[in-house]
């Protein structure tokens, strides 16, 4: 999701794109039941699956995962009952909008902050009603300031 332009009127940062790949690479060692244990091995460690897959990228040489098993890292958690209690992109989200409170808490006049605040609870507004809709959170879930800390670790 880019909410670049919605707010500051910029384009935001340009990134490289991945070569179109339907196939694991030659150079690959690793099978695709070694890729799964390695993720659910990570993910044990208490990894996130963005870190998961830099992890894997990085350690052991595995430039995507799901090109090797066909599945993404979610969905081999999900197949191993290891499920996120909140999709990654949300919980990023609030633990933002939790670093901001505690800044305004003793920088009240802080207007840039509280600008930010706001801007970031609409994010997460509109990433609650998309997984809402997905069916990835219940329809009874609500985001409140005072039980965000208690989401996210």
């Amino acid at each position: 999701m880019n909410l670049a332009r919605m707010y500051a009127r910029k384009r935001g940062s340009s990134g490289s794109t991945r070569p179109l790949r339907t196939t694991a690479p030659n150079w690959v060692r690793h099978s695709a039941k070694e890729v799964e244990l390695l993720v659910i091995k990570l993910r044990r460690e208490g990894m996130e699956p963005s870190k998961i897959g830099l992890t894997l990228r990085d350690s052991y040489g595995i430039p995507s995962v799901r090109i090797i098993t066909g599945k993404k890292i979610v969905q081999v958690l999900k197949e191993h009952k290891m499920p996120l209690a909140l999709p990654e992109d949300l919980s990023n989200l609030i633990k933002r909008a939790i670093r901001i409170r505690k800044h305004l808490g003793p920088n009240r006049k802080d207007l840039h902050s509280k600008r930010g605040l706001q801007l970031n609870e609409a994010k997460i507004r509109r990433l609650v009603k998309y997984y809402k809709k997905q069916g990835l959170l219940p329809a009874e879930w609500k985001y409140t300031a005072d039980k965000a800390a208690l989401l996210v670790e």
